[in-house]
């Protein structure tokens, strides 16, 4: 049945529709904040709501899904299947709305692009960029390790990319969030925070920078877009961070390349490489701005004429 041919809706069933969809936002913080607490006393207590307000939002919800979100057993409430598979999207809409409300993201040309400045001065700009820059790029890093990620068809142990492995941070999805599995001693991290606190990190995961939880779900944004695209994926980045525990805040410049791989199990392994650099394009940040990075902060240029690159 196409568009033109579709019967019109009664008025009540319009009305209802047109009122589920002015609750959306309400109903989505009703739903992900019973799903974290499973108690209806503590999420109404949370919201600054009502048990008939809360209830009415899931079971509008349930009937806009089609399906049930939970089960009350013992006077517990639990997720069902549905529940679960929704939760993630949920917690996303929630957060994406927030963030676009305090203009923390948007889209630059069709590419995200993310800002949050706190009070206190911290700051964290990131620009999602175009693939080709890589080839147009002075810098051969990428370059290079996109065209041995090619020949390995992602598989890390893949003899086409040992060479460049050493500037790799490993990452593996798990149910605490993206662990660092491995970090190799030419990677960015190594030499901004030092060999001991990277080597600490394996096994850990990546942590949350300043900025709240709603903006932490947006920094988590491309590892799952490259998770599920089994893609590649260029962001610049113009922040601060310590370099050493509790230490003063420096600025930090660097552009990310980030590869969808596979450990030798077949399991998905997320590939980093990182380059502090001053030459980066992030919509409203100047060239000043990116260039308060120290000099000797600078990663050094990976090295030319080795394996593919003048292929």
């Amino acid at each position: 049945m196409n568009e033109l041919s579709k019967p019109d809706l009664p008025a009540q069933a319009v009305r209802k529709q047109n009122e589920s969809h002015s609750l959306l936002h309400e109903m989505i913080r009703s739903f992900t904040t019973l799903a974290r607490t499973l108690n209806l006393t503590h999420a109404v207590k949370e919201l600054g709501s009502t048990r008939q307000t809360l209830r009415r939002h899931i079971a509008l919800l349930e009937e806009m899904k089609g399906a049930e979100l939970f089960v009350v057993k013992d006077r517990q409430y639990h997720l069902t299947d549905a529940g679960l598979r929704a939760l993630p999207e949920a917690e996303d809409i929630l957060s994406r709305g927030n963030s676009w409300l305090n203009r923390d993201v948007g889209h630059v040309e069709g590419l995200q692009h993310l800002t949050k400045v706190l009070p206190d001065g911290w700051y964290f700009h990131q620009q999602q960029r175009p693939i080709s820059e890589i080839w147009t790029s002075h810098r051969p890093l990428f370059r290079e390790t996109v065209k041995a990620w090619t020949l390995a068809q992602g598989e890390l142990e893949h003899e086409a990319l040992q060479h460049v492995r050493p500037y790799f941070m490993v990452f593996r999805d798990s149910p605490q969030g993206w662990l660092s599995v491995e970090i190799g001693d030419e990677n960015a991290y190594v030499s901004w925070f030092g060999w001991s606190r990277a080597r600490s990190s394996i096994g850990r995961d990546v942590g949350k920078m300043p900025g709240g939880d709603d903006f932490a779900r947006l920094l988590s944004a491309p590892f799952d877009e490259v998770k599920y695209t089994r893609g590649l994926r260029v962001d610049h980045v113009c922040t601060m961070l310590p370099r050493v525990e509790n230490g003063p805040m420096v600025p930090l410049s660097y552009q990310r390349l980030m590869l969808g791989g596979t450990f030798p199990d077949g399991t998905f392994a997320l590939l980093s490489v990182v380059e502090r650099c001053h030459e980066l394009r992030i919509e409203g940040v100047t060239e000043e701005q990116a260039r308060l990075m120290p000099e000797e902060m600078l990663t050094v240029e990976f090295p030319t004429g080795l394996k593919y690159e003048r292929e």
